[in-house]
């Protein structure tokens, strides 16, 4: 009888456990949006922040609210764009997909190192000792943050140098967030006109630590049909929004620190 009275007991326990969980997921149930779990079940789950959102569910959420434009997603390109406008209802608003660069060329053979590190393999690390390891305080610190940020693998450090392979790019900007010095920058995929140099020093101060330093000089801001480039914090700056890579700058410069691409596509 005892062994009969046990089971009951736990029966009644287990039925009203199982009550209890029922009604507090009707008085707790959250409606979700159907909509923006199809959008986050469209985007590629990267993460990066590319969109100017937290990450994708944050895109998601902004996107079924009306709050952000369809073709913000880098990685995804235009295939989710297209789903996502498809989800949405809206017309594809079809965007130029970018990639990074880096805006040094500062290789062994260019400069040199003005102390031996011994330190974290970081370039955030080495940064905060006087700015890091090189004799241009402003140049590549060659550790790979950005390379180890990247998630398909299109940064690679070659004679000490940051480069990206643009076939690989998506544009999501991880790298530009990792880099403590602030070298990689996004540029439309069709801009083939990049300045290697970021250094803010004066052109005779840059050309003593980097042989292949910008001197700030201004020819190429006077001979760019476009107005396209000007001098800025003692370097060169291009306005992809009126480049028309024709590389009139390039073919100007002394210093030869303005580079023709390959165009990536």
């Amino acid at each position: 009888m005892d062994f009969v009275l046990q089971i009951l007991f736990f029966l009644f326990i287990g039925a009203a456990a199982g009550g209890l969980l029922t009604v507090a997921g009707k008085l707790f149930f959250v409606q979700t949006d159907e909509t923006v779990e199809k959008i986050t079940e469209s985007l590629p789950g990267a993460n990066c922040g590319g969109c100017g959102f937290a990450g994708c569910e944050a895109y998601a959420e902004a996107l079924a609210k009306g709050e952000a434009k369809p073709n913000l997603c880098a990685p995804g390109g235009l295939e989710v764009n297209r789903r996502i406008s498809g989800i949405l209802g809206v017309s594809v608003e079809e965007s130029e997909p970018q990639k990074a660069y880096v805006h040094c060329n500062g290789c062994s053979s260019a400069t040199e190192d003005k102390y031996v590190y011994i330190g974290s393999k970081s370039c955030i690390a080495a940064e905060k000792f006087y700015n890091g390891k090189g004799s241009c305080s402003y140049g590549c610190i060659g550790f790979g943050d950005c390379a180890s940020v990247c998630d398909n693998g299109a940064i690679e450090i070659v004679d000490g140098v940051a480069v990206v392979n643009p076939s690989k790019c998506f544009g999501c900007g991880k790298c530009v967030k990792a880099c403590p010095n602030h070298l990689i920058s996004l540029k439309k995929q069709s801009a083939t006109v990049a300045v290697r140099c970021f250094s803010a020093d004066t052109g005779k101060t840059t050309r003593t630590v980097c042989k292949n330093g910008c001197l700030g000089c201004g020819i190429c801001e006077k001979k760019c049909p476009e107005k396209a480039i000007i001098i800025n914090n003692n370097h060169a700056e291009i306005d992809y929004g009126k480049c028309t890579s024709c590389g009139t700058c390039a073919a100007a410069c002394p210093a030869k620190c303005i580079e023709i691409l390959v165009k990536c596509n």
